[in-house]
């Protein structure tokens, strides 16, 4: 196996990055393909040796405009320090915590565990269908690259804001739990296989968690979020 880096212009957000992903593997000798949007860079893995660069760009046609990554600019990229995860996760970190906060003040005089669990879990739905809606589009792009259900049913990452939000307000309003807590076993449960198959084949790809304003990589946050909610769930059906 061979891998080359290739740059990549014209890709703009992560529909780009799919159509660029899927055409590259068309080519016969092409087995694997990551494609990095915010650096413009493309691992290319081929059987033997290298494909033709002129036979690549014809597959891209001409809205993208791909070439071979120089020397210079591999030495460039080691010599420039990529950001920790606690950098690219810090959004998300900083979400969770305001969420535990307003869900634990609010019942701060009661201790009620119970009602402390619900109100985080129905703020969870709003907050982070609100980053979802502010990109509807770019949204359901990437949540289509890792959830099972959204891959093969493409309306599904288009509605899917809109169940988290009436999920968040059932759990808000302590309207039907009990169907509101099974749908959030089984949506997020699918949506968990798709995190854990994205980790185990090591892709770097981006989490569509909190949409596409902020753009976080998907990591072993994404997969521990997921399960927080799946364990209180849990809890609150027992």
């Amino acid at each position: 196996m061979t891998e080359t880096n290739y740059r990549i212009e014209g890709m703009t957000c992560m529909g780009c990055v799919k159509g660029v992903e899927q055409k590259l593997m068309n080519v016969e000798q092409i087995h694997a393909v990551a494609v990095d949007l915010q650096s413009g860079e493309a691992k290319i893995t081929t059987a033997d040796s290298e494909v033709p660069l002129s036979s690549l760009q014809e597959t891209l046609g001409s809205k993208y405009h791909i070439s071979a990554q120089s020397t210079v600019d591999i030495q460039q990229e080691v010599a420039t320090e990529s950001p920790s995860k606690w950098v690219q996760l810090k959004p998300l970190f900083l979400i969770f915590a305001y969420l535990v906060a307003t869900a634990v003040l609010l019942h701060w005089d009661t201790a009620d565990l119970s009602a402390m669990m619900l109100d985080f879990m129905g703020l969870f739905y709003v907050v982070f269908s609100f980053f979802k809606f502010l990109d509807l589009k770019g949204f359901q792009t990437s949540f289509q690259m890792y959830d099972p259900l959204a891959k093969r049913i493409s309306i599904y990452g288009w509605v899917y804001p809109f169940i988290e939000l009436a999920l968040g307000l059932c759990f808000l309003m302590r309207y039907q739990l009990e169907f509101a807590l099974i749908l959030t076993l089984l949506i997020l449960g699918m949506t968990t296989i798709g995190v854990l198959r994205v980790l185990i084949d090591k892709r770097q790809i981006q989490c569509a968690c909190l949409g596409t304003a902020l753009k976080l990589p998907m990591t072993e946050a994404t997969f521990i979020e997921n399960a927080v909610m799946i364990v209180m769930a849990l809890f609150m059906l027992s």
